[in-house]
């Protein structure tokens, strides 16, 4: 082994607004926070998801391949319908694709994520 995990870094535009987000969507806590880098996971010790400000995002495309996605986010739920009722409170937007197993969305700063059956 070369090392441990430590983050995932998304690069949004607000990091407290994004952060704000995920934590309402995965139940996490935020473990750092400063002006451009906001840290949530478990626990301090723990792999972090982490974003970071940046000042002209390129919002990825979903689905358009001249503009991939990179990589996504997938998040099981008990149920698709409640789950979809608290995402879209929380600001995502649905996208194309998905089905009854699965449903694609966007987060506020258009980054792709899936909500999966449990």
């Amino acid at each position: 082994m070369i090392g441990k995990w430590h983050a995932l870094v998304i690069d949004c535009e607000d990091p407290d607004a994004l952060a704000g987000f995920y934590q309402e969507l995965l139940g996490m806590i935020r473990v750092q926070e400063d002006a451009d880098w906001i840290s949530i996971g478990d626990a301090a010790d723990r792999p972090a998801v982490a974003f970071q400000r940046v000042e002209r995002l390129v919002r990825p495309q979903w689905p358009d391949a001249e503009h991939p996605q990179q990589m996504h986010v997938d998040v099981t739920v008990g149920d698709l319908e409640a789950g979809e009722a608290e995402v879209l409170k929380l600001g995502a937007t649905p996208q194309p694709g998905g089905g009854t197993s699965f449903r694609v969305y966007t987060d506020p700063s258009g980054h792709p994520f899936c909500l999966v059956r449990s």
